[in-house]
């Protein structure tokens, strides 16, 4: 896919950034996009690059997050548009683009999410690896979530560091003026303690001013809080309210 000529984008949107890779975002994210398409909003789902592939039966790469991402949309968007570049290793995409002989084009990343404009109401954008993977040899993940003034929703785990990794994370949104919507914790297996999950929601929000809205249950469609669902306003927090 070559860099189109689009605008930057100028639609609402969420960017979805983690504290880790392999932490749960494409599912937050999924979870999201399908929220939104239940209140009637007309949305679209982005994941600028992505890189770890699988082979199907007839040898050819297809990326699991990314058609997890157009199925939460029904499939109506091509998937160069959902995902402009896509890379084989799994590995940070500078590193997985070197090895195939490409270079990761952060002009690219940067103008498709424009190619949402006049199609959707609401973007949700899913970032690769935390806010400072690096995207480039000189641009990382808060870089591009800079330039698409998104405000961003973090998602951490429920793994022993969660509480280290989520503020960490907030530092780097902070010292680089990024606006955080929320915190959600995306429980990893079904038999993880949701009592010590809530304690670390409980630390997060006495160390910082964000809002904590919960944690999503593996394998379910909520946010969870103080043992209840917790409904979320997502078409609120795309507008950064």
């Amino acid at each position: 896919m070559t860099a189109p000529d689009d605008e930057l984008l100028s639609v609402p949107g969420l960017f979805v950034t983690g504290t880790d890779t392999d932490i749960g975002k494409t599912y937050v994210t999924s979870m999201i996009v399908r929220r939104l398409i239940r209140d009637g909003i007309r949305v679209g789902v982005y994941k600028p690059v992505c890189s770890g592939a699988c082979r199907d039966s007839d040898g050819n790469p297809r990326w699991s997050d990314v058609e997890r991402l157009s199925a939460a949309v029904g499939d109506l968007y091509p998937l160069d548009r959902v995902c402009p570049q896509r890379f084989l290793q799994p590995l940070a995409p500078p590193v997985a683009a070197r090895l195939e002989g490409r270079n990761v084009d952060f002009e690219l990343l940067r103008s498709a999410a424009g190619w949402w404009n006049d199609k959707v109401e609401t973007l949700v954008v899913e970032g690769v690896g935390g806010l400072l993977c690096p995207l480039t040899d000189h641009k990382t993940v808060a870089d591009l979530a800079a330039d698409l003034k998104l405000p961003l929703l973090i998602v951490g785990g429920t793994n022993i560091g969660t509480i280290n990794h989520t503020l960490l994370t907030i530092e780097v949104a902070t010292r680089r003026g990024l606006d955080v919507a929320g915190i959600v914790l995306s429980q990893q297996a079904p038999s993880d303690d949701e009592e010590l999950i809530e304690s670390s929601l409980r630390e997060i929000e006495r160390r910082t001013d964000v809002a904590v809205l919960g944690f999503v249950p593996a394998g379910g469609d909520t946010v969870v809080l103080n043992g209840a669902v917790r409904p979320v306003d997502w078409q609120a927090l795309t507008r950064g309210t």
